[in-house]
């Protein structure tokens, strides 16, 4: 569908080598990113790692100190922010409290000179579902409203590409899920590139075709949705786009096409194909959801679902805190690292492990991942992460 003259996709965007330093500082580090034509990218990342920076630079918000930012088959790099063909939503919506809805909306169009506004307005409102809304003040809408707004107000713009900083940061968890499902639905509408910054993995995961997880400048890991979180790239990307437990590991010998791993003389078994570590000392990871608890003794029922061939590690509950749709549990192993374990709640009867209690952890070796574990550097990232404090909310698993 098209809407107010928008075409049927959005241009292609291309970072070539993009650099900013802010002095000694360097923002964004020889960038190279390729967006497809049409589609909803995300920029993830934590505060200070570039995203931002990026998007301004895609803006003509902040000149870059090197590198080119290419437009479909345009070089725009040097082009005034108000002769690129994109728009900013921000998080900040910058509506013009004095002005109606209505105007809020047509306010670009009516400096170019436009025709036929109305039209172009009420079709933009009727995609933003603010029909109705017209004549009333932004400090009449609530805070999902006023956002969409400043979606409409980007969009009736006609961009090429539309630029998103944060834009539902300002708003309450239900309705930024709401809104999540919103935009995504708009971008399929209308089909323009959207390119999202954001620093809250669900949201770049619930939205986006495509996500860029950034760290220190650069891109750690680039692709879509299920495969950073099923097979991550790197330490960072593991604990950034969820939560992950890595356990560090001696690679004993290879079978076929699987590894053969021991921890701390508990053997286990990874399809090689999920292993990008080329030393014999790894880190080897899996995701609190995808391992079953079993109270020692009793595997077979509930949670503690039996497969052979399953991985196993054995431990004791430290810590079990019911979250409503799951309980999650922190497990002590014999070397003294815990582990997070998310059990879904589907049994009102069966009797859930307490603190002190002997389990089994199991679970397929096909969702293990593993990288190199021999530097320094790793292994030091890996233990702050197993014994940093573990927030009391998960997912049911």
């Amino acid at each position: 569908m098209n809407v107010a003259g928008v075409p049927g996709a959005g241009a292609a965007l291309r970072l070539d080598g993009l650099t900013k330093r802010f002095g000694d500082f360097l923002a964004v580090d020889d960038l190279h990113l390729d967006i497809p034509e049409g589609s909803f990218f995300a920029l993830l990342g934590p505060s200070g790692c570039g995203k931002t920076t990026t998007l301004r630079m895609v803006a003509g918000l902040e000149e870059p100190t090197s590198g080119r930012i290419i437009l479909g088959d345009e070089d725009v790099t040097d082009r005034r922010p108000y002769k690129r063909p994109v728009n900013t939503v921000f998080q900040s919506y910058a509506l013009f409290p004095h002005l109606d809805i209505q105007e809020n909306v047509a306010f670009g169009l009516r400096r170019r000179g436009q025709k036929d506004i109305p039209r172009q307005v009420q079709e933009t409102l009727d995609l933003v579902q603010l029909a109705g809304y017209e004549r009333r003040r932004p400090s009449q809408l609530s805070g999902g409203q006023q956002q969409r707004v400043a979606l409409a107000r980007a969009l009736i713009n006609h961009p090429r590409v539309l630029l998103l900083d944060e834009p539902l940061g300002a708003l309450d968890l239900k309705l930024r899920r709401q809104m999540q499902l919103e935009l995504k639905r708009i971008q399929l509408e209308v089909g323009l590139t959207f390119v999202h910054v954001t620093h809250d993995q669900e949201e770049a995961m619930t939205m986006a075709d495509t996500i860029a997880v950034m760290n220190a400048g650069r891109v750690e890991q680039l692709g879509d949705p299920a495969s950073l979180y099923e097979f991550p790239a790197t330490v960072f990307v593991a604990n950034f786009l969820g939560q992950s437990n890595l356990v560090h590991a001696r690679v004993t010998g290879r079978s076929g096409d699987t590894l053969l791993l021991d921890v701390a003389g508990q053997r286990l078994a990874m399809p090689a194909d999920r292993s990008r570590a080329t030393a014999e000392s790894v880190l080897v990871g899996v995701r609190p959801e995808k391992i079953y608890l079993a109270l020692a003794g009793t595997r077979g029922s509930g949670n503690a679902r039996s497969a052979t061939g399953d991985n196993e590690l054995s431990g004791v509950v430290t810590d079990a805190s019911f979250t409503g749709t799951s309980t999650q549990y922190l497990v002590r192993t014999p070397r003294g690292q815990e582990l997070v374990v998310f059990a879904q709640n589907t049994s009102a009867d069966r009797r859930s492990a307490t603190p002190g209690d002997n389990v089994v952890l199991h679970w397929d070796p096909a969702h293990t991942f593993a990288f190199d574990g021999s530097g320094k550097a790793e292994a030091e990232e890996a233990t702050a992460e197993e014994s940093a404090a573990v927030p009391r909310v998960g997912v049911g698993g």
